[in-house]
């Protein structure tokens, strides 16, 4: 008989922490709802004679991501401010742990580093709106992940 997975392994998506450190300064950024962040790896098509199609060949990679976050903080206009008045582009890290303690998967800590927003929102309202959120674009040039998944029971 398969061995199935358990609904409580399944990990509640509002149980994770997110901080942002900027120069030194750490945040806990709280203000978030939701952040994605993507590993893109590049491909070059490849010809291998005696094949009537082409291998893949993975060259490189990069990071991109996106969030959206409550409209209560200043933190990353300050930044794009910043840049419009010196050209000074600011690196930032972004930490997201993603821990249920339902499930039997433990805890899964990544660590997006030298992140750089695309843009931002400077000023919003909406007369017919609950609450104000705002996206935000960004890539990443690294990552780290000190603390993974554990594997659930069957998996292995």
């Amino acid at each position: 008989m398969a061995q199935l997975m358990h609904a409580k392994d399944t990990v509640s998506a509002s149980l994770a922490e997110c901080f942002v450190t900027i120069e030194g300064n750490r945040y806990n950024f709280m203000q978030a709802i939701d952040l994605e962040a993507k590993f893109n790896k590049n491909k070059t098509k490849v010809p291998i004679l005696g094949k009537t199609g082409k291998g893949n060949m993975s060259t490189g990679w990069d990071g991109s991501g996106s969030a959206t976050f409550h409209y209560n903080t200043s933190i990353f206009r300050k930044l794009l401010k910043r840049y419009k008045d010196t050209g000074e582009d600011i690196y930032f890290d972004i930490q997201i742990s993603n821990e249920d303690p339902t499930s039997a998967v433990g805890r899964q800590t990544v660590i997006l580093q030298d992140c750089n927003i695309d843009g931002g929102v400077l000023a919003k309202f909406d007369a017919d709106g609950d609450y104000l959120d705002e996206d935000m674009d960004f890539t990443f040039e690294d990552f780290e992940m000190p603390e993974t998944f554990a594997m659930l029971d069957g998996m292995e």
